[in-house]
């Protein structure tokens, strides 16, 4: 039987298992349009740029990082300044088995605390496990980016999900 996965915010010590998780993204080429590979460095100076404004949350099984979720800032205009754009990944091994439900509840649980008013994202569109994972999570589909990047020399489609989170999800319209 599998350990519970458990959610918690990252540490500078963490940059090694969010890069390799986030390389195995990468190499799969199903959830960026990011091409080369992290380091290690570069993951610890993303994480520790982001500080505590834009936190990443990690989820451990039996004692190990298996998935993670970050955010960063959506656009710098004063407007959007409670909106950010996040990013889910979770390890090849432990796909399909919850972690990446429970980073991105971890992560919208974190943001909404720290007063957030929406989280966002694009999925490309043949990710439907990210599509529905979102879903599941309460995101809505708002619609599609038709051929907004090329990865490898191919278009590629990117699904928009957003979910209203604190003051903004409570407004009656």
């Amino acid at each position: 039987m599998t350990a519970a996965a458990t959610a918690r915010l990252a540490s500078a010590g963490d940059a090694a298992d969010i890069a390799r998780i986030y390389n195995e993204g990468i190499e799969d080429g199903i959830a960026t349009f990011e091409t080369d590979l992290r380091s290690v460095e570069q993951m610890a100076d993303l994480l520790r740029d982001k500080g505590d404004k834009y936190p990443t949350v990690v989820v451990e099984r039996d004692g190990r990082i298996v998935a993670w979720a970050g955010a960063s800032m959506y656009r710098p205009r004063t407007a959007y300044a409670g909106i950010a754009e996040h990013s889910v990944y979770v390890e090849r091994a432990s796909r399909g088995l919850g972690a990446g439900r429970a980073a991105l509840e971890a992560l919208v649980r974190e943001y909404e605390r720290r007063g957030f008013s929406k989280l966002c994202s694009r999925i490309f569109s043949e990710n439907t496990a990210s599509i529905r994972l979102h879903e599941r999570v309460g995101f809505r589909v708002v619609g599609t980016y038709c051929r907004h990047g090329k990865l490898h020399g191919q278009w590629r489609d990117v699904v928009i999900v957003e979910k209203l989170l604190g003051e903004a999800a409570r407004d009656d319209r």
